[in-house]
């Protein structure tokens, strides 16, 4: 009875031996390792169980370094996938590993200043845009001088959309051009000695109006009715008050 007893005792403390030669304990029943945490220039000591898996070590970690599990790497023996076993990745006890990651925070302090650096360097980027009566087929126009029937403005007042038409204007090749604004029907009439273009309002995506260098009484309107600017129309010569066809 004594020798098996001696028996037992002996193979206890062999099993004691192995286990701290290995460096493992036993946590609630479970076989835990002590790992050496390497976060940038911290250094941690953590217990895991070694049936964790990689995402339950990086839950573990998150309020030691402040790092989102879904933000972190951990790198044993290369990159750890997160449904891996620390057993399946033969991690034992000493065993460093390495963690890489941004806060939160460290985050959106990059990305602010990211931002703003990249609206100020696409304005910086974005060309000065060429004035209207500058435009090479505006100038030859313009050049002309102010039609004749030009009718005339009252400069620093707005004043409603006039019922009648607006005569008096050219267009970029020169015809003489009337606008009549069909408030009933919701459109603006575009009218040449060839024909009348009829615009819906909706369809105006923008209105361009520029004082005329030399007569500066005068505008020269751009009716943007497309998403480019290339879909301007151009009318010279309209009177200020009226240059932008903005219903009241």
């Amino acid at each position: 009875m004594g020798n098996t007893d001696d028996a037992k005792a002996d193979e206890a403390q062999l099993v004691r031996s192995e286990s701290a030669a290995q460096g493992s304990s036993s946590k609630d029943g479970l076989d835990c390792v002590a790992l050496n945490i390497i976060y940038k220039k911290q250094k941690l000591q953590v217990q895991a169980a070694l049936d964790d898996t990689v995402e339950a070590l990086k839950k573990q970690l998150h309020p030691l370094i402040d790092v989102p599990p879904s933000m972190q790497k951990v790198m044993i023996k290369g990159l750890a996938r997160d449904d891996k076993t620390l057993r399946e990745l033969g991690v034992a006890s000493g065993a460093k590993v390495m963690v890489v990651g941004s806060t939160l925070n460290d985050v959106l302090s990059v990305a602010k200043p990211e931002a703003k650096s990249s609206k100020e360097e696409a304005k910086a980027e974005e060309p000065d845009k060429e004035k209207l009566c500058e435009m090479k087929q505006h100038k030859k126009i313009l050049d002309k001088g102010k039609p004749d029937d030009v009718m005339p403005g009252n400069r620093n007042i707005n004043e409603p959309l006039p019922p009648t038409p607006l005569s008096g204007m050219l267009n970029r090749t020169g015809g003489k051009v009337r606008l009549t604004f069909k408030l009933e029907s919701d459109q603006l009439w575009i009218g040449t000695k060839e024909r009348t273009e009829k615009v819906s309002m909706s369809s105006v995506k923008a209105i361009v109006s520029e004082p005329i260098a030399g007569y500066e009484d005068y505008h020269i309107m751009g009716v943007q009715l497309g998403p480019t600017e290339a879909s301007r129309t151009g009318c010279t010569g309209c009177p200020p008050s009226t240059s932008a066809p903005s219903r009241t």
